[in-house]
């Protein structure tokens, strides 16, 4: 019987296939450690845009002046924004004017005058109320909108006789 012939295999073969897989395998870790270069890295931190109520002037007392006439603006719990958790603020203030008159219109006025204080509150966020410059801001605020309401005197200072932030 005839015996059959292998037909040999070129002695390249299994060498080809050594570099093939070799081959892949460089790729593959190059591949593996790009992507844990680019997923392992930290995210750039987001800049922080400038609060612009760092820059409002907020006028000093002076302690020697005289006292103007004083208006109480009664006891307030408002809502505030923010994103976590429901925060409000309970608050009473206490509005110094410049004249008798100007005491009378604001008592008169006392339901725009809250409504005003109560939307200008509402629309703070709690990190904004946290510190001192977002308190003296919101004065500021407090007092130009007072003012535009009153035609006789005008603010002379704002006071909180109370402020929780919760």
């Amino acid at each position: 019987m005839a015996e059959k012939k292998e037909a040999p295999q070129a002695p390249g073969g299994s060498k080809k296939k050594l570099f093939f897989i070799i081959g892949a395998v460089v790729i593959v870790l190059l591949a593996g450690g790009i992507a844990a270069f680019f997923l392992m890295k930290p995210p750039p931190a987001p800049k922080e845009k400038e609060d612009p109520a760092k820059h409002v002037p907020v006028p000093e007392l002076n302690q020697l002046a005289d006292v103007g006439p004083m208006v109480n603006i009664e006891e307030f719990i408002v809502n505030i924004i923010s994103g976590d958790a429901a925060h409000y603020v309970k608050a009473s203030l206490t509005v110094e004017l410049t004249s008798e008159e100007g005491k009378a219109e604001a008592e008169k006025r006392m339901p725009q005058m809250r409504d005003s204080i109560l939307l200008l509150v509402g629309n703070k966020s709690f990190e904004e109320l946290q510190d001192l410059q977002g308190k003296k801001q919101l004065k500021a605020e407090i007092t130009n909108k007072i003012n535009s309401f009153l035609k006789s005197g005008k603010v002379k200072a704002v006071y909180f006789t109370n402020f929780v932030v919760q």
